[in-house]
């Protein structure tokens, strides 16, 4: 039998002792450094009793209104406001998550309500449904739920979808932001577990999309349940009508640059910023030609630019058209950052441009090396049209690189633009000392590393990517000065601990490019997990590991066994707690950085490219094709 709910005041003067949520968010952010990441896993209880809910959720409405909405404000922030309400209420640590979560749905609920519903998306679970019996199928969407009355999923759907609403049910996919950045939606409202909500907040401050959430009753991931009616309100919200609402100020919002990051690589705009030089039609156009229609030397230019416009996250460009606008008055982060944006100068969008098509000769050349099959979920360039094809069309982006930032040294300034080429010159010889100290490896017959050895490569493989986008946007806005050193740090702690992620993603498998699990230990690549494995194994586990990398034995049999020696090792385990040691040391020098547009944007990349898988340890999936 549950305890009977704490009685709650509902009076505004009970909340937080009297002081304004303004004040107390101001005492949170008074140090800058962010609280380190701790387990949170006691800090995600539900309140299961209605009333209770419906009173703490009054509480977190009356702050909210109290707060600055033309502010961001932080995941600690927030934290520190929600934890002075439960003290103040003498309710208990465990209603921390769901009381973060009706905080943020009201800051933001008049921002939802303002955008039109045909310009939202309704996010729903998959675990709302019954699991027994349920006839849906899914498809690359998530849940294809069918009108079966089944449960509440087809309810809320066809409520949405009549009111225009993009509706997707699906469990924290990463489509969402993919479909966000598209330029689909401006809003989302959703139902999730506290688990998942809890890893998107972050994002949600930070990029300042506009979002409210209704968290559900359990976390359980099996017919669960949820307040209804509050996921019936949230969906058909409306602005204020007393006209007194707090969409008076608006937060700073990433959205405009992350699509016009995009946007940049949508053929026409590509185009634009980078004609073709040999006038030549399109990959689609040359291929309907046939082959003795083809021309040899168009050919090239067509490829290439077809491949910059495929596929990626496109953060690189991102980082570099993000600092930039730190840099010069932070208004592309203003709500209206899309209209500031069509004044960016070309010279600026093709550097951004630049060090994405550096990115992608690097990834033609690494897929090579590696003998990868498959980049966004298409063969790669060597499979689709042949090796030495494949190595030209890297070198002939790493040139279109340097001549997309060359040719703008009248707009960008003589000095700037040496200082940028030598950023990128830089960039490229440190990325290739990297790689071919990987290769050297890869190649060697003695397979022994060390994990400082493989951070080493990481540090020079990764890192200057990062360093490259960050540094050449700062440099289009003025001189480095002393933010050289500080970002050149930052940059180096996000790409080591950015790969060691990648490692870990590649016992999961990869829709995007590597469609089968394992493959960086069958194909000999010198990872931190296997560095780990060799130091934490002892002799004779450590000699089998040594044996399996170069047996020919069947494929599944050989990554399974080195998955249960890595188990054995703690590797998955240990290589979780470097990437929070390289996150950490990312946060201290951001902590320190000015001006606080440039600090808030590296808390940003943090939280977004280090983004963690929500399972806490890989899970290998079957070999082959998904």
């Amino acid at each position: 039998m549950s305890e009977a709910p704490t009685e709650i005041s509902n009076e505004p003067a009970a909340v937080v002792n009297g002081a304004s949520a303004a004040e107390t968010i101001a005492a949170a952010a008074q140090a800058p450094q962010r609280k380190r990441r701790r387990r949170t896993a006691h800090l995600k209880d539900v309140p299961q009793d209605r009333q209770e809910r419906e009173q703490l959720r009054e509480i977190c409405k009356q702050v909210a209104a109290r707060l600055d909405h033309a502010q961001v404000f932080t995941k600690d922030e927030l934290e520190a406001v929600a934890r002075r309400i439960l003290t103040e209420q003498q309710l208990p640590e465990g209603y921390l998550g769901w009381t973060m979560v009706m905080l943020s749905s009201e800051f933001w609920r008049e921002q939802v309500a303002a955008v039109p519903p045909s310009r939202r998306l309704l996010l729903l679970p998959h675990c709302l449904k019954h699991a027994e019996g349920c006839p849906a199928d899914y498809d690359q969407f998530g849940l294809d739920c069918k009108q079966c009355g089944a449960c509440s999923i087809a309810d809320f759907r066809t409520v949405a979808e009549e009111m225009g609403y993009k509706v997707l049910v699906a469990e924290g996919s990463p489509i969402v932001m993919k479909i966000i950045i598209s330029g689909y939606v401006d809003a989302i409202v959703g139902v999730a577990c506290l688990n998942v909500l809890e890893k998107a907040i972050d994002k949600v401050l930070l990029a300042g999309v506009p979002c409210m959430a209704v968290p559900l009753l359990s976390s359980d991931c099996r017919n669960t349940s949820v307040d209804e009616d509050w996921v019936a309100e949230m969906i058909h919200v409306k602005p204020d009508s007393l006209g007194n609402s707090a969409a008076s100020g608006q937060p700073p919002t990433y959205l405009h640059l992350l699509r016009e990051a995009k946007r940049i690589f949508e053929p026409a705009e590509l185009d634009r910023l980078a004609p073709r030089k040999r006038g030549g039609p399109s990959l689609a156009e040359l291929n309907g030609t046939g082959a003795s229609g083809l021309e040899p030397i168009a050919a090239t230019e067509a490829i290439a630019h077809d491949f910059l416009a495929q596929g990626g996250k496109y953060a690189r460009p991102f980082i570099t058209l993000a600092a930039h606008d730190a840099m010069t008055g932070a208004d592309g982060v203003a709500p209206d950052g899309d209209e500031h944006l069509k004044k960016l100068p070309d010279a600026v969008r093709r550097v951004a441009l630049s060090i994405e098509t550096f990115h992608k000769a690097s990834l033609v050349h690494d897929d090579i090396e590696d003998d990868d099959d498959f980049r966004y979920g298409e063969p790669t360039l060597h499979r689709a049209h042949g090796l030495p094809t494949a190595i030209n069309l890297g070198d002939y982006m790493i040139g279109l690189g340097y001549r997309l930032v060359s040719q703008d040294r009248e707009a960008l300034g003589a000095d700037a633009t040496v200082e940028i080429l030598d950023l990128l010159a830089s960039a490229h010889l440190r990325l290739s000392e990297g790689q071919g100290a990987e290769l050297l490896w890869r190649d060697a017959r003695d397979k022994q590393l060390t994990p400082l050895d493989a951070l080493k490569i990481y540090a020079l493989k990764t890192a200057p990517a990062f360093e490259a986008a960050l540094l050449s946007g700062i440099r289009c806005a003025g001189p480095l000065g002393t933010l050289e050193a500080p970002m050149k740090q930052f940059a180096k702690h996000l790409g080591v601990a950015f790969q060691i992620l990648n490692d870990l993603k590649d016992w999961r498998g990869d829709d995007d490019n590597k469609l089968q699990a394992g493959l960086d230990t069958l194909g000999g690549r010198p990872t931190v997990l296997w560095a780990l494995a060799l130091e934490g194994l002892a002799a004779a586990e450590r000699a089998e590991l040594l044996e399996l990398v170069e047996s020919s034995h069947d494929a599944d049999a050989r990554v399974g066994r080195v998955q249960e020696l890595y188990r054995q090792a703690a590797v998955f385990d240990k290589a979780n707690q470097l990437v929070e040691k390289y996150r950490e040391r990312a946060e201290r020098i951001a902590d320190e950085v000015e001006p606080d547009s440039l600090r808030r944007l590296l808390y940003y990349l943090v939280d977004t490219v280090l983004d963690r898988p929500a399972e806490p340890e890989p899970v290998l999936v079957t070999l082959g094709k998904k």
